[in-house]
């Protein structure tokens, strides 16, 4: 059973910065496309950053040149680097996989999340 534990979240005031980060366990963690996702109170959850198993990186256009997704391999984590942070990037910030290596953007791509991590930016 695959299992994703996030982690980093937090309060920060605007401009700030805050890495989060996302456990695997329970299969080959290389071979799969790894997501973050968010969901805003009263909103739809969104696809933030997705890396494919050959690292390849997509960014939704509300954080480019902010965020940066990575992943380490060797240590079954993928992270979220999130800088020159805004009010409205206030979320519940989720780490998902699914059955594929490449890029996914839609949620019913993935049958795998964590449990979600809030993240708060103050004005």
């Amino acid at each position: 059973q695959v299992q994703l534990v996030e982690s980093g979240g937090g309060l920060v005031q605007a401009g700030g910065s805050l890495r989060l980060s996302c456990a695997a366990s329970g299969r080959t963690f290389s071979n799969y496309a790894m997501s973050w996702f968010r969901q805003a109170p009263g909103k739809e959850r969104d696809l933030v950053a997705c890396i494919s198993s050959g690292g390849f990186t997509y960014y939704a256009d509300s954080v480019k040149g902010r965020f940066t997704i990575s992943r380490d391999n060797a240590k079954n984590t993928v992270y979220l680097q999130m800088s020159s942070l805004k009010p409205e990037d206030t979320a519940v910030y989720y780490c998902a996989t699914g059955p594929n290596s490449g890029i996914r953007y839609r949620d019913y791509s993935y049958n795998y999340w964590g449990q979600g991590t809030q993240v708060t930016v103050s004005s």
